[in-house]
């Protein structure tokens, strides 16, 4: 792909979690030469630009403005102009309000192109020290005890690595419904990726829990949490027909879709299958 900048497009520009050295060279021309840039809060863009030597319009894009600002930033690529979107940290679009805005230019036809850079996922992963072949990102956990709950049953059963984002002031929360609803597990805490704290905390989930009790978290938190062992996978369900399945986490406090859809998940069928199946 040609390095000169098209109109009418979106880029997607990752931008650095701590360090600006981790800017990119194609990121810092990308951001200079759009006609705008779609940011997540403009302080922290306007501040970046800065230290690159550039400035740019810029509009105002978070979760509370999406819905209104992205038929604006659509209609302006529409018309001509070149758009990059950025997060505060990191790779727009993932656990992000950018997700929405690549959909709508996915419906339009409006081209989209990544500019890589640094993400806290894989960033997070790749020192965890737990397996990394296969992995499920699950981004922030509720704040509602049920909604958590029920998001952590769905995983229970997963084989695979699991990772969250989490905030400081929610991490013992987590760790501790964590630890209740998927047993002790190995876990790796990651917190402050690239900058001058950064660190790795290697440990259990019930060490976590007690470290945390005596230790106020600082930082923002990436959890790279061990998947289910073998013997756990075989003897939840093994032996439950679709019904029982679904009435299985019914009784775990799920709705009946949220039931069915985590069934499906478990079985590796359609939703449809299961729902067919109970009816």
């Amino acid at each position: 792909m040609s390095n000169e900048i098209m109109k009418g497009v979106l880029y997607v520009v990752a931008t650095p979690i701590g360090n600006l050295s981790d800017l990119s060279e194609r990121a810092k021309k990308v951001l200079s030469e759009v006609d705008f840039i779609a940011a997540e809060d403009t302080r922290v863009t306007g501040k970046l630009l800065m230290c690159i030597g550039t400035k740019k319009p810029l509009i105002s894009y978070h979760e509370h403005n999406k819905r209104e600002k992205g038929e604006e930033i659509i209609k302006r690529i529409k018309d001509g102009e070149s758009c990059a979107i950025v997060s505060d940290a990191g790779t727009p679009a993932i656990s992000d309000p950018g997700e929405d805005l690549v959909r709508l230019c996915a419906e339009d036809n409006i081209p989209v192109y990544a500019i890589p850079g640094p993400c806290a996922v894989i960033s997070a992963l790749s020192i965890s020290g737990l397996p990394t072949g296969r992995f499920s990102f699950e981004g922030f956990l509720s704040t509602n005890k049920g909604e958590r709950k029920r998001h952590l049953e769905e995983v229970k059963a997963s084989p695979y690595t699991l990772i969250f984002y989490e905030a400081p002031h929610k991490l013992r929360d987590a760790l501790s419904a964590m630890l209740d609803v998927l047993g002790d597990r190995r876990i790796s805490l990651v917190r402050e990726l690239t900058k001058i704290n950064e660190e790795v905390f290697r440990t259990t989930l019930s060490g976590a829990v007690s470290h945390y009790a005596e230790n106020n978290p600082k930082g923002e938190f990436v959890l790279v949490l061990e998947g289910a062992k073998k013997e756990e996978t075989e003897v939840f369900w093994e032996s439950m027909d679709e019904r029982e399945h679904v009435e299985y986490y019914m009784a775990q406090g799920m709705e009946k879709m949220d039931a069915i859809k985590a069934t499906a998940k478990d079985r590796g069928v359609a939703k449809s299958v299961i729902y067919k199946k109970v009816l």
